[in-house]
């Protein structure tokens, strides 16, 4: 057990900014766990964790590379980088590392601490894709991580059936938004009126937008002439990809209302009938949301080889949770117009495509809940319960 008052010296590496917001909402709670312990954070963060009291060694922005080509253009700065990340925390002689999702450089910043520092407890918060492809990868971890925070439910099954490192569901960030992403009574009413309002969401990548507006422009043309009848479109737009919708709408037949802003985007998420979106993240906020949709999905030539080693049955997260594909999915040349509004023209009425995309939200929701707590909170207890078997 630690007994000595000297500071806890947690070391936390991230490698994009979605793991910098987990990591922001972790570290207070284990500041909260270790009540008036004092706490010191190193590592590599991005804003939000640095103004959490955490010493970034450089820039997130210098790492947070998306896709196979850019990483390949930048592989020897980021080859660096990681060798630098490992020397430093080796140097801040850790009681604990966190590493957080990004596991191209994460995970190799954990073998060569691991293998200077042997006795070091590691946690990987976000686990690596190992259920989908590669999954060699959960028993290699056996080597350098000794727990994995998982955020899907059926993710330590996948670890336990592959013989990866104990793992255990501490729940998914968006559990923490049922507020803002649950329908009211009066939202469910406005779901009903006339006329229904359709989310349109191609992505929040540049790679997204490019492969993807074009596809969707065409599919809600289709669908308004087959509706018969007047539909709202609506769609959430991020600021960094802001110019490239706006001028990409200006060559659509049917132009959907542009929203801005979380506010917005989860006030109209509250109020749609359905969707046309891209495979990634919404579809989970969609599924808790109780809005049916359809997906489509389009890469690169590189990055669609890669699908020939994927084992698993759906590219959608919500039917992966689900257990059963009840979202309809296209993907590469199956993602086209005709068949996407093929697949959303029955959501927009009372069918059986859409009930049954409903009776598979209940139980998506029903397997991601984690009670009281909170994901933070019970990350945090793991963490703590390493640091007092480890000293």
């Amino acid at each position: 057990m630690i007994t000595t008052q000297r500071p806890l010296r947690i070391g936390i590496i991230v490698g994009e900014i979605s793991g910098d917001a987990l990591g922001a909402k972790l570290i207070p709670a284990l500041r909260e766990r270790f009540g008036s312990r004092p706490i010191e954070f190193f590592g590599i963060a991005g804003p939000a964790m640095e103004q959490a009291g955490l010493s970034s060694v450089f820039p997130l922005e210098d790492i947070a590379v998306m896709g196979i080509v850019p990483v390949i253009k930048r592989l020897p700065s980021l080859l660096r980088r990681i060798r630098e990340t490992a020397a430093a925390m080796i140097a801040f002689q850790p009681d604990l590392l966190l590493i957080i999702d990004s596991p191209d450089f994460t995970h190799r910043v954990a073998k060569q601490v691991r293998r200077v520092l042997p006795n070091l407890p590691v946690v990987d918060y976000v686990s690596p894709s190992v259920w989908a492809w590669r999954p060699g990868r959960a028993k290699a971890m056996q080597g350098y991580i000794d727990h994995v925070l998982a955020i899907l439910p059926f993710e330590p099954e996948a670890h336990r059936r592959l013989g990866g490192p104990l793992c255990s569901y501490v729940g998914h960030p968006l559990i923490e938004r049922l507020d803002v992403l649950r329908p009211s009574a009066v939202d469910e009413a406005q779901r009903k009126e006339q006329p229904p309002c359709v989310l349109v969401l191609p992505g929040s990548r540049r790679s997204e937008i490019q492969r993807l507006m074009p596809i969707f422009g065409e599919t809600i043309q289709l669908v308004s002439e087959r509706y018969g009848h007047n539909l709202e479109f609506v769609l959430p737009v991020v600021d960094h990809v802001r110019p490239m919708v706006e001028a990409a709408i200006e060559h659509w037949s049917i132009k959907p209302k542009l929203v801005f802003g979380e506010v917005e985007k989860f006030t109209a998420f509250r109020r749609a009938k359905a969707a046309l979106a891209a495979s990634g993240t919404v579809t989970l906020e969609l599924a808790l949301a109780q809005v049916p949709m359809a997906v489509g999905y389009r890469v690169g030539a590189i990055e669609g080889q890669i699908r020939h080693f994927i084992h698993v049955s759906s590219i959608v997260l919500a039917n992966l949770i689900i257990g059963e594909n009840v979202i309809p999915e296209r993907i590469q040349a199956d993602c086209n117009p005709e068949q996407l509004a093929a697949d959303l023209l029955p959501l927009l009425t009372d069918t059986v495509q859409r009930q049954k995309q409903l009776n598979g939200f209940d139980r998506l929701a029903h397997s991601m809940a984690i009670g009281a707590s909170n994901p933070s909170q019970k990350a945090a207890d793991i963490i703590a319960e390493l640091l007092a078997i480890g000293h």
